[in-house]
């Protein structure tokens, strides 16, 4: 059953806001617990902060190792941050991973939304791209990328969109999807703790695809986030285009691990005709809390003419 709301009035958790580009919508970051830790110096004096955060999950945090996430005011449709470093000046020197400097991923709090797009650097270290938040609704964003000299990391915030909310909820486990006219079949399942194999085939009118594009320096990428908190896994394939053994479909294998029993919402990225199509499913790991897992169910479609709202995409 839906649930309509609207969303008018909203905490800030940090002193930012996406002015005019959301209306009235403003940065929030109702974290976990261990977030709050790096808020003042004691927690970096005693080497806390560093230690909490090893033991976390990517994208659950706001600063982490020195690095922080500041979303910024921004002109209407488009979506302007920074990332400040720990000096707190803004980080202008990226690595490219994947052939990009950042990785921008959205998602709604219901995981019924997930953008995956590519924000432009300016010489002053703001990034800055055309808004992938699609609809009104509680959402988390992503920052995934790595400074030149550091390690990788990625940052999260949560962002309210005003305005009325239909709360969709979470679609029940499958091992089939459609998006696009595509079919897409799951095999594996992720277990806490552990590397498991996932392969995802691509499927369109009853035949295999056997020539996927390369994306992103891959034919596929996996994001996985879990129901709740949002904890966030970016995984890449095994195997590279052009390197004499891994084949373009129609199977993708990712060797992935989960940070806990669950329900997670999967998305599969990946590029055919010309264009990007974004799979996805919900599995359990491990043993979910009890009322957390959907019923089980069978093939569930993602695409057709409602692929897109409230948002699915690539820039």
């Amino acid at each position: 059953m839906r649930t309509v709301t609207r969303l008018a009035g909203f905490a800030v958790g940090l002193a930012a806001v996406f002015g005019a580009t959301y209306g009235i919508g403003r940065v929030v970051d109702p974290a976990p617990a261990a977030e709050s830790r790096h808020d003042g110096d004691a927690a970096h004096a005693t080497g806390e902060h560093d230690e909490t955060a090893a033991r976390l999950p990517g994208g659950l945090l706001v600063s982490d190792q020195g690095y922080t996430l500041e979303p910024l005011d921004a002109p209407a449709g488009e979506f302007a941050f920074r990332i400040a470093g720990p000096d707190g000046r803004p980080v202008t020197r990226y690595e490219v991973a994947h052939d990009k400097q950042m990785h921008l991923i959205v998602a709604r709090r219901d995981l019924s939304g997930f953008r995956h797009v590519h924000p432009e650097l300016t010489a002053d270290g703001t990034w800055r791209v055309d808004t992938p938040l699609t609809g009104p609704g509680q959402w988390r964003a992503f920052a995934d990328f790595t400074p030149t000299g550091g390690e990788p990391l990625t940052l999260g915030v949560d962002v309210t969109v005003p305005g009325e909310l239909t709360e969709r909820p979470l679609p029940a486990p499958a091992t089939s999807t459609t998006v696009d006219g595509y079919t897409v079949t799951l095999a594996g399942t992720p277990q806490p703790g552990r590397t498991s194999s996932l392969t995802l085939t691509v499927s369109r009118d009853g035949q295999p695809v056997t020539d996927l594009e390369p994306y992103l320096g891959a034919y596929g990428h996996l994001v996985a986030l879990r129901r709740g908190d949002l904890a966030y896994l970016h995984v890449h394939p095994d195997g590279t285009p052009g390197d004499g053994r891994t084949r373009p479909g129609p199977a993708v294998t990712f060797l992935a691990e989960v940070p806990s029993a669950g329900s997670y919402r999967i998305y599969l990225d990946f590029q055919h005709g010309g264009r990007v199509h974004t799979a996805e499913f919900t599995v359990i790991a491990g043993a979910a809390p009890t009322g957390d897992a959907p019923t089980p169910s069978g093939p569930a479609p993602t695409g057709g003419a409602d692929h897109g709202t409230p948002g699915h995409g690539h820039d």
